[in-house]
């Protein structure tokens, strides 16, 4: 099933193959690995990325006040990274990354968290853009800064006793949407010192289970 492409959620890369050139569309390279894979997404983007993307850095776009890892950054940390990568109000955002769909989603929810409404994800990220023959940069884009005005949305986060509440009331669905070994408390955590297993009442949706072979949706959510 193929629905309408919708720049505030998904879009394809022929979409975005014809807007490379578009003055009011930013493109970011939000790219990042888990622990294990040896991948530098920094490094990688150095060397190819699609033409006018910039490095969504998201080590570094986070509250690293905080002992856990990326945790959403404050206000004006934002404000402020985003600016400088010449993203602000009124520009179409498409984000992408170089695993296909991955951690370019995270990127999305946090710039609508942050009250940013046209911003979308590349279907198939850059895997499925370089298979298809599409040009490639190793130049970063001319950027100049850009006023952002944020408005946060509180709803889009729960902290841990509110999800603890959850777990217990079933007030919210919780969904974990890692392997099913990882739900199962069958592998390893990729992250050092993670403790096994699911939240209890929680329900496993491993995001891979919505995606193609390319990494592109199986449907088109509008």
């Amino acid at each position: 099933m193929m629905m309408k492409e919708d720049a505030r959620t998904l879009v394809s890369t022929k979409w975005l193959a014809k807007r490379l050139d578009n003055a009011e569309v930013r493109i970011l390279d939000a790219s990042w690995y888990l622990p294990g894979l040896d991948r530098n997404p920094g490094a990688e983007y150095a060397k190819r990325h699609i033409p006018n993307a910039r490095f969504f850095d998201i080590d570094d776009i986070s509250d690293n006040r905080s002992d856990l890892p990326h945790m959403v950054p404050p206000v004006e940390k934002f404000m402020s990274k985003v600016r400088k990568l010449g993203v602000g109000d009124g520009h179409q955002i498409v984000i992408y990354d170089g695993l296909g769909m991955f951690s370019a989603a995270r990127v999305w929810w946090l710039f609508k968290m942050m009250g940013h409404r046209d911003v979308a994800v590349l279907d198939g990220g850059l895997p499925k853009w370089i298979a298809e023959g599409l040009p490639v940069d190793d130049e970063p884009p001319l950027i100049r800064d850009r006023h952002m005005m944020v408005d946060q949305k509180a709803s889009f986060v729960k902290d841990v006793t509110e999800v603890a509440a959850a777990s217990k009331l079933g007030d919210y669905e919780i969904i974990d949407a890692r392997s099913p070994g990882r739900f199962r408390g069958e592998e390893d955590e990729p992250r050092e010192g993670l403790r096994k297993g699911h939240i209890p009442n929680s329900k496993n949706v491993f995001f891979k289970s919505l995606l193609n072979d390319d990494q592109t949706f199986k449907i088109y959510l509008n």
